[in-house]
């Protein structure tokens, strides 16, 4: 079979609503991926996860122009690859070029000059030129782009549509094929260089990770003097045009923030001291919420609620969720944590309803949309962040 597209990593959160998309929009499209249990769902017209507006689409497009791809060898069969696989950093902060290079040790075998490669995963500045010389130590002339995801986790469906798409490629030929394809979801085209596009989604993510430090850093420090949050913040935004833009605090994770700005760090020779801080700020947030509870409560024995296990608001990702950091700091000063979550089911987590009625304290860790008008009982202290209540009014 013939492919438009052919997209590795193609269930997963970048790369199938992507795919999605695209074959609403008439391309062929395969998907392959080693998950086979995405797979098995996909072939029974549910997604895998939660995207909204997603299902529909896959339904509709499912065995007419988006195809599961079962071997890799089928890319030879189609004229762009697709790559959206994760680019993770180890334990020591450090980004995981390797994992570029073993894909393309695997994809070189079943690819032929004039293909074109377009890597979308987020990457270390150089390593789409790393790809490019790569493949062509090989004798493989290939066309060779990056054109990052810019989307949110859950609004994918829409945003594909509506946000600019940034394209860059080493060859005029790759530019014109990548503005063509993406120009299809009708939205709006930025043609830069590569290393400008390279920086440019790194610069993104890690300028949201520092501005959310700096309200979660004032946060900090407004509790330290007895100050209401919520007063200081209405006070530098209510009216004032040049304050409308400030965050509020709250819990910073996920797979790509924390990711992003270790990746721009360690390319920049680990002298990014802004994006150091930055992280030494939203990672220690989570310890500094539970000195706060320990404050004014004796956690131990206690059974404590927290809501929301996801990463952020209305989804179904776990990722580098730092409520699960919150639950181990409750547990190791002694309480009894009661997890449960709107969107996510899981062998240690409990009905809402549950918690409700046992719990004898909670903690918002996350503001699904459902806790944000949600009657907590009478009497039962509640620490939310994100709604900028402090502990000592609740």
């Amino acid at each position: 079979m013939n492919y438009d597209v052919v997209i590795i990593g193609g269930l997963g959160h970048v790369g199938l609503p992507l795919g999605l998309v695209w074959a609403d929009a008439g391309l062929t499209v395969g998907a392959y991926d080693l998950d086979q249990a995405k797979g098995r769902e996909i072939s029974a017209g549910r997604m895998p996860f939660l995207e909204h507006g997603a299902e529909p689409i896959l339904q509709k497009v499912y065995g007419k122009k988006f195809f599961l791809v079962d071997k890799v060898d089928e890319i030879a069969n189609a004229k762009a690859v697709l790559i959206t696989i994760g680019t993770p950093v180890d334990e020591y902060l450090t980004p995981q070029l390797m994992v570029i290079t073993r894909l393309a040790d695997q994809l070189a075998p079943h690819l032929r000059s004039g293909q074109h490669i377009i890597l979308r995963s987020t990457v270390f500045p150089g390593t789409t030129r790393r790809l490019q010389d790569y493949f062509a130590a090989k004798g493989l002339k290939l066309h060779v782009s990056f054109c990052p995801e810019r989307i949110v986790q859950g609004h994918a469906i829409k945003e594909l549509r509506e946000l600019p798409h940034i394209i860059s490629s080493y060859s005029d030929e790759g530019r014109a094929y990548c503005a063509g394809i993406f120009r299809l979801l009708g939205s709006q085209i930025v043609e830069v260089g590569v290393s400008e596009a390279e920086l440019a989604k790194l610069y993104t993510n890690t300028w949201r990770y520092i501005t959310f430090a700096v309200a979660n850093q004032f946060y900090m420090m407004t509790e330290k003097c007895g100050a209401s949050v919520r007063e200081v913040h209405r006070a530098m935004t209510e009216g004032y045009e040049r304050g409308r833009n400030i965050p509020r605090p709250g819990f910073a994770a996920g797979p790509c923030l924390l990711k992003d700005t270790m990746q721009l760090s360690a390319f920049y020779t680990n002298n990014f001291n802004l994006g150091y801080a930055a992280m030494q700020v939203n990672e220690g947030l989570p310890a500094f919420c539970i000195e706060q509870l320990r404050a004014n409560h004796d956690l131990k024995g206690m059974k404590v609620g927290l809501l929301g296990m996801a990463f952020k608001a209305d989804v179904d990702d776990i990722r580098d969720s730092l409520s699960f950091k919150i639950r181990k700091l409750l547990a190791f000063h002694g309480a009894e944590v009661l997890c449960t979550d709107e969107h996510i089911s899981a062998p240690d987590f409990f009905p809402l309803e549950r918690v409700l009625n046992e719990a004898a304290l909670f903690v918002v860790g996350v503001p699904h949309e459902r806790y944000r008008t949600l009657k907590f009982p009478a009497g039962k202290p509640v620490f939310n962040i994100w709604n900028m209540d402090s502990v000592r009014a609740v």
